[in-house]
């Protein structure tokens, strides 16, 4: 047997059809970046034909490095000693659909050890991860928690606005994570591999705003004692994540409409228009349209950073995502060390009835001061802190008919594998406060 199977994978032709028919796509490419391999999944996923790359450079014949900002070749034959990687990535086929990608690189050596190329083998996961999206089974998204149908709609946006270069604006109260969903964005874009540049324009005074963003030259002004580059600059390849934007002054409005519309800048005090090619990501938690409508924002800014908007929800309309959020914050003050019980009933009602005004940032605030004052305890409601504590009387005094809402209920259910005694003592109510309410909701119960 060890000989026929010897015999098989001597002959090349049938080793190439081995690799012909597997299920990830295969592209192998020379130092020099010229393709030599391309299977045939590879062509079903990237739309390519083989005839069409087989002896090409491959970053001409996909208009880019394949891998995006990833790309290890990206600036030539990389010098330093090749390390394999893995990482997800967005591409955009031949006819110009959005697909995501898991990519898999692995150095080729020649029999002398020598490093010769790269054998690149990917998998298609677009349809799996959209899957998860739209059923729910998921607990979260590119470093977001969350899987209320509304965090939901927010993921499939990320994912939509992943594989253009749009300029996106984000908006939501304090604490809601902005950043976080930046982020997000830029992992899931091919400019992934490249640099993320944040910025809290409301958090840097006026006088140095302009330099920070676009630089300066030698001499410009006091202090300016060398040549810096400003953030645009340092974004170049990537994305430039723009907070608190409403907070920028006038003038550097002007100067911010000049780069979207074609690229170019020039440094505080310079003449030389310095290009740059960074994605812009916006933010805020203002109603950027009613400082339009009251001329505290340029309305044509405002035009050209609201082509994608995306509002994120406060975590008082999610609150079903409250003990998965709870739940991750408590596993990294594990993962840091600590001593962590978990959350008694009573202290879970008090922690999904408060109406969260700072929201995740807020409720994350909260459980590191219950974990640090219940000493590795169980935590109790005389362990949070003082705003919650005082919602205390109302929860005894609704007993435990309080609310409930479909969002927290399927949480609860899903949580704990469809067992409605555990789903009660989670969200602190009567078994048979649970039954009431999921006769009026049957969809919810799998028994039904």
């Amino acid at each position: 047997m060890d000989t026929e199977l010897s015999k098989i994978l001597s002959e090349r032709d049938n080793l190439l059809r081995i690799i012909d028919n597997l299920l990830e796509g295969i592209i192998a490419h020379d130092k020099n970046r010229r393709i030599l391999y391309f299977n045939r999944t590879a062509e079903e996923i990237t739309g390519y034909k083989k005839e069409e790359v087989i002896g090409k450079d491959c970053h001409e014949v996909f208009g880019e490095p394949f891998c995006g900002a990833r790309c290890s070749f990206k600036d030539g034959y990389p010098e330093e000693k090749w390390v394999d990687k893995e990482y997800p990535l967005t591409i955009i086929t031949k006819q110009g659909e959005t697909k995501r990608l898991e990519m898999r690189l692995t150095g080729m050596r020649d029999s002398d050890g020598s490093f010769i190329g790269v054998l690149a083998s990917f998998r298609d996961i677009t349809d799996l991860t959209a899957l998860k999206i739209k059923t729910g089974e998921v607990q979260g998204f590119c470093g977001i928690i969350g899987r209320d149908s509304k965090m939901l709609e927010i993921y499939r946006q990320i994912r939509d606005v992943a594989g253009n270069d749009y300029p996106v604006h984000i908006s939501g109260e304090t604490g809601t994570g902005k950043e976080l969903v930046a982020m997000a964005i830029h992992k899931e874009s091919r400019r992934g591999g490249g640099p993320f540049v944040p910025v809290n324009c409301g958090a840097l005074p006026e006088g140095i705003l302009e330099s920070e963003l676009f630089g300066h030259v030698k001499g410009a002004f006091s202090g300016a004692i060398r040549d810096k580059k400003g953030r645009f600059e340092l974004a170049n390849g990537g994305t430039l994540f723009l907070d608190e934007v409403a907070e920028l002054p006038k003038h550097v409005q002007v100067k911010l409409l000049r780069v979207l519309q074609d690229g170019s800048f020039e440094r505080v005090g310079g003449e030389k228009s310095i290009t740059t090619d960074a994605r812009i990501i916006s933010a805020t938690n203002r109603d950027l349209k009613k400082d339009v409508q009251e001329g505290r924002f340029r309305e044509d800014l405002y035009y050209r950073i609201n082509v994608v908007p995306i509002k994120l929800p406060p975590l008082r309309e999610r609150k079903g995502d409250i003990p998965l959020l709870i739940e991750h914050f408590m596993k990294e003050a594990r993962d840091e060390g600590q001593e962590v019980s978990g959350v008694s009933n009573q202290a879970m009602e008090l922690l999904i009835s408060y109406s969260w005004p700072g929201n995740v940032r807020e409720l994350q605030s909260a459980i590191r001061f219950s974990i640090l004052r219940a000493k590795g305890s169980l935590i109790q409601p005389h362990h949070l802190p003082i705003e919650l504590q005082k919602d205390l009387h109302m929860v005894h005094e609704k007993g435990r008919s309080r609310k409930l809402n479909v969002e927290m209920v399927k949480e609860a259910l899903i949580k704990t594998g469809y067992n409605k005694a555990k789903a009660a003592r989670l969200l602190g109510v009567g078994r048979a406060t649970l039954y009431r309410f999921l006769k009026d909701f049957p969809e919810l119960d799998e028994d039904t």
